[in-house]
């Protein structure tokens, strides 16, 4: 009798153990309604657009850090010896920031050392804004993309208050799983197309700079070596 009733209630316990569930990350998303995955294609096309610019900006940068070694070196040799042609023709073969404000420098040669300076300068400030061309839109991205997460947070907690003033004492757990469904992926979402964008756009601003120290080291590079009296 009291072998019957054990397993009899171990049998109650093995029918009232909770079902595991599992849930993948579509299912995650389809589960947050028409808000959640309205808000989920807005944050995966903001993705979309910061990977873009991070690698083409990567890549222009990359390509814009690159010179030889000798090239400043060719510049004073041809200067020097007043090969005005042959040092202009160089800086168009090397087609970087770096070689058009020496070209443009060159070309100012024989006015007044501030009318050179001057010159390069207003070259460096253009060359710069290539450089930093949609680097904006990652800042914006990162900022904006947490709070279209939050939005979609708000939309959800309103989803599911809506359900429970409306439910007369009977909650409908779907219902409300749906709200904070919305609530939850969409916050996660938010944050981590930010955090992409923040790393990515912070990275494209060091490598920046390291080309603006390098125009700014062979700018300042070339006008000593025209004020060395000759």
């Amino acid at each position: 009798m009291l072998n019957t009733l054990i397993q009899e209630g171990a049998e109650l316990l093995n029918d009232g153990e909770p079902v595991e569930k599992t849930l993948s990350i579509i299912e995650l998303i389809t589960s947050g309604g028409t808000a959640g995955m309205v808000i989920i294609t807005l944050l995966f096309v903001l993705l979309i657009v910061a990977t873009y610019i991070y690698f083409e900006r990567l890549f222009a940068i990359k390509a814009a850090s690159k010179m030889d070694a000798n090239f400043m070196n060719q510049i004073k040799d041809h200067v020097t010896n007043g090969k005005i042609d042959s040092a202009q023709v160089l800086c168009a073969q090397v087609n970087s920031p770096v070689s058009r404000l020496i070209s443009k420098g060159i070309s100012r040669i024989g006015k007044p050392l501030e009318d050179i300076n001057t010159a390069i300068e207003n070259a460096g400030r253009l060359e710069v804004y290539g450089l930093e061309k949609n680097v904006s839109v990652l800042a914006t991205i990162s900022g904006a993309a947490p709070m279209i997460g939050f939005l979609g947070t708000v939309i959800g907690m309103i989803l599911s208050i809506f359900e429970i003033a409306n439910s007369g004492g009977q909650i409908d757990i779907k219902l409300l799983a749906d709200g904070l469904y919305t609530a939850m992926t969409t916050t996660v979402a938010g944050l981590i197309v930010g955090i992409i964008g923040y790393i990515a756009y912070n990275h494209l601003v060091v490598k920046t700079d390291k080309v603006v120290y390098q125009m700014e080291a062979n700018s300042l590079e070339f006008l000593d070596h025209l004020n060395e009296p000759i």
